[in-house]
């Protein structure tokens, strides 16, 4: 499995102010693509669509497995469903998960952090 991004674009957790068109913004920053919300920061993040999720994708998740309790997987425009491997990788890592459109993972993500809460977000990009 690959390690987790060395340096993230924001070494620490910060609200998703904003997502369009393939592209995030996060504390007066933006990002082209998909992106993971994580205890250390904020991170590019190398999925285009769920069909494309795999071990390697999940790995710099589960690197920070331990740091947060709940992830946040944003599907991108539509509902869809994760893999039972990847499933069954993130519960052993001690994750819950709640999968749904990017739109409504980023919000619930940024209401789950203001309230303190151990989340974490993989966003893919609409």
């Amino acid at each position: 499995m690959a390690a987790p991004p060395a340096v993230p674009f924001l070494p620490r957790r910060v609200p998703i102010d904003g997502y369009g068109e393939k592209f995030f913004h996060f504390s007066g920053m933006s990002h082209a693509g998909s992106v993971l919300a994580l205890p250390s920061g904020i991170h590019a993040w190398d999925v285009a669509d769920m069909k494309s999720l795999d071990e390697t994708g999940l790995a710099p998740i589960l690197a920070e497995a331990d740091a947060f309790e709940l992830l946040l997987l944003g599907t991108g425009r539509d509902p869809a469903h994760l893999m039972e491997p990847l499933k069954a990788a993130l519960r052993a890592a001690g994750l819950r998960f709640e999968l749904m459109p990017t739109a409504s993972a980023a919000s619930t993500y940024n209401v789950l952090l203001a309230e303190g809460r151990p989340v974490g977000a993989a966003l893919i990009a609409i």
